[in-house]
């Protein structure tokens, strides 16, 4: 049953969102986002709200702060709108990376911004590759942690993996590259990293057997690509044989694009859309998976009082 659902979606990805409600079955509820004379965003949700299970869909995405506020105000919104329950639906939350005291007076932005969600009117959040666990603990109120390793395996299943090797980018991450690997019945290797003062990533060497295999790289994130750049340096001083590249989240921001085109060796880049992109941060190679089908089960299964636990595995 989904006749209490009630959609609706920010400005960051509307895609994502009306594909997540032609699975459901549902229409994606209007809502009208304007901006006063002096910059500050106002929000009316244009559907009835009362007694109902809201779900606003929005990744915190570039501009993350102009999308960030506006869920925030859509969230109170439907707070005031006398809603039964209010899910932040977040494919990529940003502000995730944001998760330790590092330096000397820093904030710790991700757990600052799950007060905010919890703080708007948020009673359950709904997201996906939080880039650490702790992440998870930020927030007081309920989160469902979606995975895309399913997925991302699911490209590769029909390929020949005979002399294949997934490669985790550090030690950090490989955990959630073993469960990868474990699916395709493959090896791990995993990075040596290290950040450096100047925030600059050195990985000194690769942990593992890689010399004349296919490797698949795994990673929770690209941004810049740098990490990946260094990564790849040494898997070819390690004389891999060919080298594909599989993230959840796509972001490609700054020179991203530019240095992944220049890798001749790179076969394919393949991602979800739990980021949008635009033609310019797209890389040449780039494949991307649909994880709106996950999400919308995962908001099924809220809806109708069912466990979401296996989504999370």
């Amino acid at each position: 049953m989904t006749d209490d659902i009630t959609v609706f979606s920010g400005s960051g990805s509307p895609e994502f969102a009306k594909e997540m409600c032609d699975i459901l079955g549902v229409e994606l509820s209007p809502a009208d986002i304007t901006r006063f004379s002096n910059d500050c965003l106002q929000v009316q949700l244009q559907a009835n709200c009362r007694r109902k299970d809201v779900y606003i869909v929005q990744p915190l995405v570039p501009p993350v702060q102009e999308n960030l506020v506006e869920l925030l105000l859509m969230l109170d919104a439907a707070r005031g709108a006398s809603a039964s329950h209010i899910t932040a639906v977040i494919p990529h939350y940003a502000y995730a990376r944001s998760d330790k005291k590092d330096a000397s007076r820093i904030s710790i932005g991700g757990r600052l911004v799950a007060d905010m969600l919890s703080a708007a009117g948020a009673t359950r959040v709904i997201t996906m590759a939080l880039h650490s666990e702790q992440v998870h603990g930020f927030f007081s109120v309920p989160v469902d942690h979606l995975t895309a390793v399913h997925e991302l395996a699911d490209h590769y299943k029909s390929k020949d993996l005979s002399n294949t090797v997934v490669v985790s980018p550090d030690f950090g991450y490989a955990k959630v590259a073993s469960q990868f690997a474990r699916l395709l019945n493959l090896p791990v290797a995993a990075g040596s990293k290290q950040r450096m003062a100047d925030d600059k990533v050195v990985i000194d060497r690769i942990v593992g057997d890689v010399a004349g295999k296919d490797v698949i790289i795994i990673d929770d994130e690209i941004a810049t690509a740098g990490s990946m750049l260094e990564l790849m340096d040494r898997l070819r001083e390690e004389n891999v044989k060919s080298i594909s590249i599989a993230c959840t989240h796509g972001l490609f921001t700054g020179k991203a694009v530019e240095r992944l085109n220049n890798q001749d060796d790179v076969s394919e880049i393949v991602t979800t859309n739990t980021v949008p992109l635009t033609a310019e941060r797209t890389p040449d190679k780039l494949e991307t998976r649909s994880v709106a089908p996950l999400f919308a089960e995962a908001v099924r299964r809220h809806n109708s009082g069912e466990s979401v636990s296996s989504l999370f595995n």
